[in-house]
């Protein structure tokens, strides 16, 4: 099939919540055999994901919490793209940030969709070496702990299920096919 014939057309669509980070739209649509429905989604400003790779060969983690599901979560830095913002300033600025790392190479590896099913959010993940310490930025009310951890550890705390969060094992895949040469980092 042509990728035409997938498309639905937007006859209304109404924000039905507008947050400070999130806005929410419900939306009638056609879909492609004629019928009607309703799409209710997320609209999110996108952000970034960084796999840190210290000059141990380790990657660099953080412990938080994360409100929505009450509970510490371990993953790599990452954080939203502010409005008009360059997605290579965002994640200099998060690994600056919350880790207070600063890297003398980045690379652009790719984008991630982590919820097609209800946002448009997308995460752009970076990968950052030639780490150097200059001191933590954190933003108010941003409490963390920095970890490292080889990435086979990581990988095992995936399947140990202490990683559970979808961007950080997406970028594990990244960061595994890179380390091996399967994937060469962009130029």
């Amino acid at each position: 099939m042509d990728e035409s014939e997938f498309i639905e057309e937007t006859l209304e669509s109404e924000q039905v919540f507008d947050g400070r980070l999130l806005k929410v739209f419900s939306d009638k649509v056609r879909l492609p055999d004629g019928d009607e429905s309703w799409r209710e989604y997320v609209k999110h400003p996108g952000a970034v994901v960084i796999i840190a790779v210290l000059d141990n060969g380790k990657l660099l983690f953080e412990r938080q919490y994360r409100h929505p599901l009450r509970r510490v979560f371990l993953e790599i830095p990452a954080g939203k793209i502010d409005p008009g913002e360059h997605i290579l300033d965002t994640a200099r600025r998060e690994l600056r940030e919350e880790t207070g790392y600063k890297a003398r190479t980045w690379r652009h590896l790719g984008t991630l969709h982590p919820c097609i099913g209800y946002s448009d959010e997308r995460i752009e993940i970076f990968w950052a070496e030639g780490l150097s310490f200059v001191g933590a930025e954190l933003d108010d009310g941003e409490i963390l702990e920095l970890c490292e951890l080889s990435l086979a550890d990581a990988l095992l705390a995936v399947r140990d299920g202490e990683i559970t969060d979808a961007k950080t094992i997406a970028a594990l895949l990244w960061a595994e096919k890179t380390l091996s040469g399967t994937w060469p980092l962009p130029r």
